[in-house]
């Protein structure tokens, strides 16, 4: 039988927001999607303004909707 951390090793992590990394949108925030056999995350194409707004975003139902959108061609392509 496996152990708890072994299956934590092996789940995904949830979609979460960061500090943007790319001096162009200094100071922003955006939402980072990752994607199963990828080693980079996904990036969702929009900057917020604060880590709240970006937390916000994603619980919205038009984050939610994005999000899937974003897995669904993951496993496609």
């Amino acid at each position: 039988m496996g152990s708890m951390k072994d299956k934590r090793k092996t789940r995904l992590q949830p979609p979460h927001a960061a500090e943007t990394k790319d001096v162009r949108f200094a100071g922003t925030f955006e939402v980072l999607v990752p994607i199963e056999g990828r080693n980079k995350p996904a990036k969702v194409p929009l900057q917020f303004p604060t880590l709240s707004a970006a937390e916000g975003w994603m619980h919205s139902a038009e984050g939610k909707d994005m999000i899937a959108e974003i897995l669904e061609e993951a496993q496609k392509g």
